[in-house]
């Protein structure tokens, strides 16, 4: 907990010239915001974890309406929403996507414009599919702003991608977040492994990963990549990880081996995803409609997991980390003597429920630094 005096000064921070240019500002990549804009945004998302912990309500949108829109399950984020626009004074609304007319051909532009007619922010998940998830977050704040301009509407409805198949901006924020937090002398020259883990449930989503190589690097964190044959990542996401590594003199490499990423790691990230191929076959299937298909490629994902069982997160690897502590992280749930042992799960239990809490604040940082005028001010005014 803070008090108000500690509270006041975390907000005193705040650079009212750097906020200025994040109004009207949507979230569909972190690519597409610049370092200082996402150093900004996270101090945002500090602050209002100091007021929280202070017990200082953060009402700034009353009787507002914050939808989300989730074509895939979820937990977390859609605590982490509802969490964000309740604190905030507003009233969440989660949608399912299958209770849209999605599926019976309704287009992204007018189901944002359909949605976005009573909304005043809006977050969308579609992460399953290859090529179609940011593009239809694109659509849908299309139908939203065109519905707005059209109307004469003065609204600004900021888009947060909650997840897409490129990218997962709320969780890396989050998760950068708890790195700044955990390593308060700074993250740059920190090596994090972000290897691919055993599991059986289902063929996930590429985003977490990818999410973590593209923003990571950008603070020159040394990010070792490590997964078996065939699990690539979208390659125009290598090429951002370089991108950022070069520009921030951090590095970014791929590893062949659990072993070889985890060797000196000051962090780790095991985490699971499908295979490329097969997430690529996802596409056609999708586009035919045909769910047997689908189950077909579902089970071949994770027969083919079946070779890998030995990518685990367990005592051994960890012992070879850096000092042998290693800070694990994982966006949750991780398949416990699968993906991670139980040990190590029950050792990171709280660290863990610390980093998933900071998607709360990115999530208020996001719709706050979109939504308000004089932020600063406006937080300064509440003690």
């Amino acid at each position: 907990m803070r008090s108000r005096d500690q509270a006041r000064a975390v907000v005193e921070k705040l650079s009212s010239s750097r906020l200025e240019p994040l109004r009207g500002r949507s979230l569909l990549l972190t690519s597409e915001w610049s370092s200082e804009e996402i150093e900004t945004l996270l101090d945002v998302g500090e602050a209002f974890q100091a007021l929280d912990q202070a017990s200082i309500a953060t009402p700034l949108f009353p009787n507002e309406l914050d939808y989300a829109l989730f074509f895939d399950a979820s937990t977390r984020t859609k605590s982490s929403w509802a969490g964000a626009a309740a604190r905030l004074g507003s009233k969440p609304v989660i949608v399912d996507g299958s209770s849209t007319q999605v599926s019976h051909g309704e287009s992204a532009e007018e189901t944002g414009a359909m949605l976005g007619m009573n909304a005043h922010a809006m977050g969308i998940r579609h992460d399953l599919i290859l090529g179609e998830g940011n593009a239809f977050m694109r659509d849908a704040k299309k139908g939203i702003d065109d519905y707005l301009a059209a109307t004469g509407d003065s609204r600004v409805v900021p888009i947060v991608n909650l997840q897409c198949d490129i990218d997962h901006p709320t969780q890396a924020l989050a998760d950068l977040n708890w790195l700044r937090e955990s390593f308060p002398e700074g993250v740059a020259g920190k090596t994090i492994a972000v290897s691919w883990a055993y599991s059986p449930s289902y063929a996930k989503p590429l985003s977490v990963p990818q999410g973590l190589i593209s923003l990571l690097p950008r603070f020159g964190m040394h990010v070792r990549l490590a997964h078996p044959e065939g699990y690539d990542l979208i390659p125009e996401v290598l090429e951002m990880a370089n991108r950022g590594a070069e520009a921030s003199g951090g590095s970014f490499t791929i590893a062949d081996s659990m072993d070889a990423a985890f060797a000196d790691a000051d962090v780790v990230y095991p985490k699971s995803w499908g295979p490329y191929d097969l997430m690529l076959e996802r596409v056609g299937a999708n586009r035919a409609k045909d769910s047997g298909r689908m189950k077909d490629i579902e089970a071949q994902a994770l027969e083919r997991n079946l070779q890998y069982q030995d990518w685990i997160c367990n005592e051994e690897r960890m012992a070879t980390t850096r000092d042998g502590s290693a800070l694990y992280m994982h966006c949750l749930p991780a398949d416990i003597g699968a993906e991670v042992t139980a040990g190590v799960m029950d050792r990171a239990r709280v660290d863990l429920a610390r980093e998933a809490n900071k998607k709360v604040y990115v999530i208020m940082a996001l719709l706050a630094v979109a939504k308000a005028p004089d932020l600063r001010a406006q937080l300064l005014a509440l003690f």
